[in-house]
């Protein structure tokens, strides 16, 4: 299931979250432009690497950022075109809320406590690894975490790739989000050794968002969303 929309209404101008897709944005046609030589190297100097993390200094060449930074810096990196756009469409559709529920200052602080949360949650299951993890995921995961407790009555309009069509369909986003979650899991917990997903860095952030956002948010309570009528679709896969 790809979300594409929500239905839960806004005041406030997503401004952080399209800052925050943007920043990504930029940073990955900076990593685009480099040579797979110099793009290995950024992302062993601004990725974050568990056993730095915790043995508190870098294993590599000297030079490097305060080993802290890149808690960080990494949630800013993507490895590829899918693994941005996938994140961004996530922040997007979801990010919104989450923004105008906490205000600009504590939405952007929630995001990269999370995020860090995240990093922590894989370095902790692979607390001797050396390679770079990258990517918005976890701190994603954050916000997910925290719309399925704020909002898990909310209908998002997924697309559901069906052979040669697409449908699209409104399903309640504690469905939607609960089945991403226990995807993320399953993988996370099957894994052996080390994969090329940070699944337990989406376990860590999905948690963080849920239990975090009890603190970020105080005592406002989130608007109702209007529930309307599902509407099915069905659209030929003619790339228009």
């Amino acid at each position: 299931m790809i979300p594409l929309h929500d239905d839960t209404p806004t005041t406030r101008k997503p401004v952080v979250t399209v800052g925050l897709i943007v920043a990504c944005v930029g940073i990955f046609l900076w990593q685009w432009g480099l040579s797979d030589r110099e793009s290995l190297h950024a992302a062993l100097q601004y990725g974050f690497l568990p056993r730095a993390f915790f043995d508190g200094q870098s294993v590599f060449a000297s030079g490097l950022p305060p080993w802290p930074t890149t808690a960080l810096t990494y949630q800013f990196m993507h490895g590829g075109w899918w693994h941005l756009i996938s994140n961004m469409l996530y922040l997007w559709v979801f990010g919104n809320n989450i923004e105008d529920t906490l205000g600009h200052g504590k939405y952007l602080l929630f995001y990269l406590v999370c995020g860090v949360l995240a990093a922590g949650a894989q370095g902790l299951s692979t607390p001797d690894s050396i390679l770079p993890m990258i990517g918005a995921s976890g701190a994603v995961s954050g916000v997910l975490g925290a719309y399925i407790v704020l909002f898990p009555r909310a209908n998002v309009l997924v697309l559901i790739p069906l052979v040669i069509f697409f449908w699209t369909t409104r399903i309640p986003a504690l469905i939607v989000l609960g089945l991403w979650f226990l995807f993320q899991f399953v993988q996370a917990t099957g894994e052996t050794g080390e994969g090329g997903v940070a699944f337990w860095a989406h376990v860590g952030g999905f948690v963080a968002g849920m239990i975090l956002i009890f603190v970020f948010r105080g005592k406002r309570p989130p608007a109702e969303p209007p529930h309307p009528p599902r509407r099915h679709k069905l659209i030929p896969d003619s790339g228009k």
